[in-house]
């Protein structure tokens, strides 16, 4: 089959309202450069986040333009589609949607709970559950701390259903104790990449030799 007749198979990328969007950033970002296809869906808490956390707004009927400005990054050759987080009819709600798997990026203990409990309460944690029913990769990444009880139970319960949960912990070994922040974020970014299958160039990777960085 031709490359412009194959099916569309996208990423599915979930922005909760957890603190760390610059986390989502960096990992859709990455997925771009890969010239990977990417279904985007952003929570309504995580629009205040990213208002919070950058002074953006990022608005439905303006998504793209929005999302250029949020990131950085021209789009026009990005494969990005977005879907509202409202939108329960979405294609990415159903599991005949072709996907590869799923990202929630940050994921706050309420999206980790709803996923792991089959909330379905919007599209992002119905489509992460379609993801995991269906038996993709799903990549959960936490960022809250200190956790209680109940967060942990809820972080077991997604791994015993098949996915993988990523903490958004950044390593050293890459850039010192003098990292900047932007090197710690692709730190994390780099390792949901890797455990997405996806190449990139994040992050600094250990050689098994001290001292050379």
């Amino acid at each position: 089959m031709p490359a412009d007749e194959m099916p569309r198979t996208p990423w599915i990328l979930g922005v909760s309202g957890a603190s760390g969007t610059p986390y989502a950033a960096a990992v859709l970002r990455a997925l771009c450069a890969a010239g990977e296809a990417v279904d985007l869906v952003v929570s309504r808490a995580a629009r205040l986040t990213i208002l919070d956390e950058t002074g953006l707004a990022f608005r439905d009927a303006h998504w793209r333009e929005d999302l250029a400005t949020w990131l950085d990054a021209p789009l026009d050759d990005a494969d990005l589609r977005y879907w509202p987080a409202g939108d329960l009819a979405a294609g990415p709600s159903s599991g005949s949607y072709r996907a590869k798997g799923m990202i929630v990026v940050p994921a706050s203990t309420a999206a980790c709970a709803g996923i792991a409990l089959g909330l379905s309460k919007d599209l992002l944690q119905r489509a992460a559950e379609v993801n995991l029913k269906e038996r993709r990769p799903v990549v959960i990444v936490p960022r809250e701390t200190p956790v209680t009880r109940s967060h942990l139970l809820h972080l077991v319960e997604l791994i015993d259903s098949g996915a993988v949960v990523l903490p958004a912990s950044p390593g050293f070994y890459g850039s010192g104790a003098n990292a900047q922040a932007q090197q710690l974020v692709d730190f994390v970014a780099g390792k949901v990449l890797d455990a997405a299958a996806v190449p990139h160039t994040l992050l600094t990777r250990w050689t098994g030799h001290l001292g050379h960085r």
